[in-house]
């Protein structure tokens, strides 16, 4: 890149999110309170971002603490073994000027996969103090089994306790490194 410009973070005004359909019939939402994430682009042009994204997996949260140590053990995330989820870019498409699609490694318990997301640009701006920001929306959908998060169980009436579909949300704002 001509005019590499890193952006980093800012985890105070940034969401890693998630959501599964539980006895197929809600859908159970959790986030990520502990992330960290580079960007390397050419300037303010994001069409060949360099990303790199580490997220703490103990950190995962659904508000309700049973859950959650069932989350982190060996039956999900096995976080004992697997402390970190990750996730490097390796192409970036745009489509229009707000709108990219984003593809990449992701590694979930040591299992290393290709997926694809749906990037919104939101754009750039300065803060009251001075800091120049980037901020992006970002969704897509990943199969956990994919990842060896295969626990599941059988409901009485038919289908299972967890869907296999993972969706996931966030809304990230990164700022400008001098």
């Amino acid at each position: 890149m001509a005019n590499t410009t890193k952006w980093v973070l800012d985890p105070a005004h940034s969401e890693i999110n998630f959501t599964v359909r539980h006895m197929m019939i809600a859908k159970v939402k959790g986030s990520f309170k502990s992330c960290e994430a580079t960007v390397l682009s050419d300037g303010e042009d994001f069409r060949k971002a360099e990303v790199e994204v580490k997220i703490d997996a103990a950190s995962l949260s659904t508000s309700q603490a049973d859950r959650d140590a069932h989350l982190r053990s060996a039956d999900f995330f096995d976080v004992e073994n697997h402390p970190t989820i990750t996730f490097v870019g390796g192409s970036c498409c745009r489509f229009d000027p707000e709108n990219y699609r984003l593809a990449g490694n992701l590694t979930i318990r040591g299992v290393t996969r290709e997926v694809s997301l749906s990037v919104e640009f939101g754009g750039v701006g300065k803060d009251p103090w001075g800091n120049e920001k980037a901020g992006f929306s970002i969704t897509g959908i990943v199969n956990r089994k994919d990842y060896g998060l295969v626990w599941n169980a059988p409901l009485e009436a038919g289908g299972v306790l967890v869907s296999d579909e993972v969706h996931i949300e966030c809304e990230v704002q990164f700022v400008k490194q001098a």
